[in-house]
């Protein structure tokens, strides 16, 4: 068995490696930037290092810095968590070539599948198709606009070496090609470290499912069941469930057989996703994640596998201590994405800061994987992850109401979170019913009765800024609980949550989408973050609802928009600016 792991990563997968090494009697090593200094996977593992700044690309995604922790802790091994170098070939090539593990696979196994263009190709040698596309890298908007025109719009642009939904843009018409490409460029190079795209069809009413494998370094390979994760917001994933409501077990067997056949054709070793969009009875190859991925707890509720463990036992060359036929799934679990996001009438804008309350739910058969605690601080420089609740129930519909529950006990204060989303969706007859899809959250799911944290209803002159803050009360010696507006004493306050709806009684209007202007001329961004992009100059005229620039937080790009119709008279950024909550971008006359 490995002796002591260094988890290049951090948030709550850094802590959910940390704590099954503890249980295998592993030693862990952490690593962190400057902001991470007093993180909650700092402060669990056993050793923590040093990697210097703050953006990811000056941390944790620094090569050199990273291997410098491996040879002043001695780690024998590495597990990368999601994201940043999890399916970097060069990185685990780094890794093994310093005779150190990789938990994961072999880095020929990353080459092929990590490239998504590649992995189509391997996909299609072991008999399983993929999604129509083209598998070559773009080079400019005009293959984009030929292949639309050829296929049908809308199509999608895709990050050849990402997934998670980030690089990811969908293009309704020929006029969009460009400035798509260009924004699923720098969101692939910001969050992979490296800026290629290809393009495929996009289906109208998909479901995404993808399926979970393991394989040894002894030949053998199983599939574990498969997860529906087609509660989506930006392509990328909100609530994962397994298994797949209405879903034929034919069907089942058959894309877990495929999934088998694919991670074969490329030598895979250690766990694996294998996804497909599955629609009208058929199912497409659409990528494998070469990696654990961020909803793997739903697949070990409902197995009873501690698939962390089995990734470290795999890695220190253990066979697999079972076959197809011994895998079991009992009853269903279902996993909701806590961000800092704040859903409020759908647009899911980014929301750093400072964690100041953190309650959570318990009772039977709930499971959190935090990252967070009560004073931690969510930075605009990473992803926005806060926290993962998994619920278990011996059928779809008691999990269903086990997680609406579990919702109802969580507190977070300090940051706007997706809890309110998610609480609409569980309670949805679509979702009930299973039959939504990855288009359903934005385009059906009404989110207009979630109102921003502080945002409604506006003060009288003279008057303090007003939140909505959640008020106990006693009428007759009974305690109540309701939602008020009162004045803004300091502070960011946010209901059980994050953003909540409006008291009865109070104001019912729509909130205004996020990132848009103060409707005054000035121009101001809604939160932390960098503009990667200014799309006016002095003199242009704009209309109400035109870009002004593009803001990036969180790995995510948002879009800054006029308010006012008229002449832009001052623009007071550039490209590669800091801004922070309420900065004027531009003035409009």
């Amino acid at each position: 068995m490995l002796q002591k792991v260094l988890i290049a990563n951090r948030g709550e997968i850094a802590v959910r490696v940390i704590r099954t090494c503890r249980e295998l009697g592993i030693a862990t090593v952490a690593v962190y930037s400057e902001l991470d200094r007093d993180a909650m996977h700092v402060r669990l593992a056993d050793e923590a290092f040093a990697l210097g700044g703050q953006t990811a690309a000056e941390s944790y995604l620094n090569t050199e810095a990273i291997l410098g922790a491996i040879d002043a802790s001695g780690a024998d091994a590495v597990h990368p968590g999601y994201g940043f170098f999890s399916e970097n070939t060069d990185f685990a090539r780094a890794i093994t070539d310093k005779g150190v593990t990789f938990i994961g696979p072999p880095p020929g196994a990353i080459e092929v599948m990590g490239d998504k263009i590649s992995s189509r190709h391997a996909a299609e040698r072991a008999g399983v198709s993929g999604v129509p596309g083209r598998s070559e890298v773009l080079t400019s908007p005009d293959e984009v606009v030929s292949f639309g025109n050829e296929f049908g719009w809308p199509v999608a642009i895709k990050a050849a070496y990402g997934g998670g939904g980030r690089g990811m843009k969908v293009v309704e018409a020929p006029e969009e090609a460009g400035p798509a490409l260009e924004s699923a460029q720098r969101e692939a190079l910001a969050y992979f470290g490296r800026d290629e795209c290809y393009i495929e069809r996009y289906l109208a009413w998909p479901r995404h499912i993808e399926m979970q494998i393991i394989a040894d370094t002894h030949g053998n390979t199983v599939w574990l069941g498969e997860r529906d994760c087609s509660c989506q917001r930006r392509h990328q994933k909100l609530v994962e469930e397994s298994p797949a409501p209405n879903f034929p077990d034919e069907v089942r067997r058959a894309m877990g057989e495929a999934a088998v056949r694919v991670a074969e054709a490329c030598g895979y070793v250690n766990a694996g996703t294998v996804e497909f969009l599955y629609q009208d009875g058929e199912f497409f190859f659409l990528e494998m994640n070469t990696r654990l991925q961020v909803e793997h707890p739903v697949t070990e509720l409902v197995t009873g596998l501690d698939l962390v463990e089995w990734q470290l036992r795999v890695a220190s060359g253990e066979p697999l201590g079972f076959t197809q036929d011994d895998v079991r799934r009992d009853g269903h679990a279902i996993e909701v994405r806590i961000n800092a996001e704040n859903p409020a009438g759908g647009a899911f804008t980014p929301s750093p800061g400072t964690i100041t309350r953190f309650v959570t739910p318990g009772g039977p058969g709930v499971r959190l994987d935090a990252g967070y605690g009560s004073g931690d601080t969510v930075s605009q420089f990473y992803d926005n992850l806060v926290a993962k609740l998994i619920v278990w129930g011996h059928d779809r519909e008691a999990a269903r109401r086990r997680m609406l529950r579990a919702l109802e006990e969580v507190e977070i204060v300090g940051v706007a979170t997706t809890i309110p989303a998610h609480q609409a969706i569980l309670s949805h007859r679509d979702f009930a019913e299973g039959s939504h899809s990855t288009n359903w959250v934005e385009r059906d799911l009404d989110l207009a009765h979630i109102v921003a944290p502080g945002g409604d209803p506006a003060p009288a002159d003279g008057e303090a800024p007003r939140v909505l803050r959640d008020v106990t009360a006693e009428v007759d010696g009974r305690r109540y609980r309701v939602k008020l507006w009162v004045p803004d004493l300091g502070g960011t306050v946010v209901a059980a949550g994050g953003a909540a709806g409006p008291a009865k009684g109070g104001s019912g209007r729509r909130p205004k989408a996020a990132a848009t202007g103060s409707g005054s001329g000035s121009v101001t961004v809604p939160m932390q973050g960098t503009i990667v992009k200014v799309l006016v100059a002095m003199g242009d005229t704009v209309e109400i609802g035109q870009t002004v620039c593009v803001l990036e937080a969180m790995k995510m790009e948002n879009n800054v928009n006029a308010e006012k119709a008229g002449t832009v008279t001052d623009v007071r950024v550039e490209a590669g600016a800091a801004v922070g909550p309420g900065d004027v971008v531009a003035v409009i006359e």
